[in-house]
């Protein structure tokens, strides 16, 4: 009896040391990775600055306006709508830590949903993080989930009609990107929505671009998705795109699938909308393995097969389609948008230096041009 009261014990002690571990690193999902922003930035603000509705809460995030000596347009630039696309983040990241502004003004906004950084998608073995080298050192950033985190949205409902009026699963009332114009007393997503609309009104922002990154075999891939008020737009960057050799193509926002931001922020606003799409292969569903590295290189077998049968809409040979390209695709694209933008508006020029060129990032990787680590 008394070996019984042993093994009970020692049975006891492992399931605390696993709860204890488990619940260590669960918490650890709570840790923000560290940004340094460039010495340029103007102002820091939070999202509840525009919405006090969010302060305090999980859905709170960090706003960086960077503003030259010139009057000029606004560019609000949008990460991390959904944190397991995470090229968006990145080159959000990257803006923010490096950009010079000489006229007009670019906010960037790193972690739109900021909830959903802090806990992975359930059953999919995604890594809670991954690092880039530096000159200096390591860093470490966040991977996260499409949606808002349960714990901070609950329960879902079997079937979610949006602020727009769209019906959808219910799992789509935590989708940030099917959640505008937002509700001021809705859920914590739509309160997230409710606040980048006040933003975007508040700093009167002529060009809004959300960054976003979608699986290989999903059509709507490499593309600039656009609300018709930037057909012309639009059009002109995909032009000056082609001329630099980045091969893209264009979206129409439909205009009866409502709640997404290329849709919500032009009808809502004075803002020509505009999101972009890039190849992301740990978010598809054919890729074999998830890990940090699929996260970096891009590199799967399962996609060479795909694209050796016609099943993507992109392009994938041995050497995958890395970080870098996808950043690189995200800085040349809002590159263009810019200049498009002043071409259109001439008075709503927005020059902006210290930013990376495509081709170094591609070249030399991301984390090349981020800050060291303090």
């Amino acid at each position: 009896m008394k070996r019984h009261h042993i093994t009970a014990l020692l049975l006891l002690l492992l399931a605390a040391l696993i709860c204890y571990y488990s619940g260590r690193n669960f918490l650890k999902m709570h840790e923000e990775e560290a940004v340094y922003p460039s010495s340029h930035l103007t102002t820091k603000k939070r999202l509840s600055d525009y919405f006090p509705g969010l302060k305090n809460s999980p859905g709170d995030s960090s706003v960086y306006i960077f503003e030259g000596q010139k009057e000029g347009g606004t560019l609000l630039i949008l990460g991390g709508t959904h944190p397991n696309e995470p090229a968006g983040f990145i080159t959000a990241i990257l803006l923010v830590e490096n950009i010079e502004v000489k006229q007009g003004r670019v906010i960037i906004v790193p972690r739109a949903n900021n909830s959903g950084f802090m806990h992975s998608d359930p059953q999919e073995g995604n890594p809670q993080r991954y690092s880039l080298g530096t000159p200096s050192g390591s860093r470490w950033f966040r991977y996260g989930s499409r949606l808002t985190n349960p714990i901070h949205q609950w329960p879902d409902p079997v079937l979610y009609v949006n602020p727009a009026g769209q019906k959808l699963s219910g799992t789509e009332s935590r989708n940030l990107n099917r959640s505008y114009p937002g509700r001021k007393h809705g859920s914590l997503t739509e309160k997230i929505a409710y606040a980048i609309m006040r933003l975007i009104d508040e700093e009167k922002t002529d060009l809004a671009v959300d960054l976003h990154e979608a699986a290989p075999e999903y059509p709507v891939i490499n593309a600039i998705v656009f609300h018709e008020n930037s057909a012309e737009l639009a059009v002109i960057t995909l032009m000056t795109l082609q001329m630099e050799g980045v091969d893209i193509r264009l979206e129409a926002s439909p205009r009866n699938l409502r709640g997404l931001s290329h849709r919500e922020w032009g009808d809502f606003s004075k803002t020509h909308a505009i999101l972009l799409e890039t190849a992301n292969t740990s978010h598809g569903r054919l890729k074999g393995k998830p890990s940090a590295t699929l996260i970096i290189n891009g590199k799967d077998k399962n996609y060479q097969k795909a694209a050796q049968l016609g099943r993507l809409f992109v392009p994938f040979d041995e050497d995958g389609i890395p970080l870098k390209q996808r950043v690189s695709r995200h800085l040349a694209s809002l590159r263009a948008l810019v200049s498009g933008l002043y071409e259109l508006y001439p008075d709503l020029l927005i020059q902006i230096q210290n930013v990376p060129s495509p081709t170094d990032v591609e070249q030399a990787g991301v984390g090349a041009f981020l800050r060291p680590p303090k």
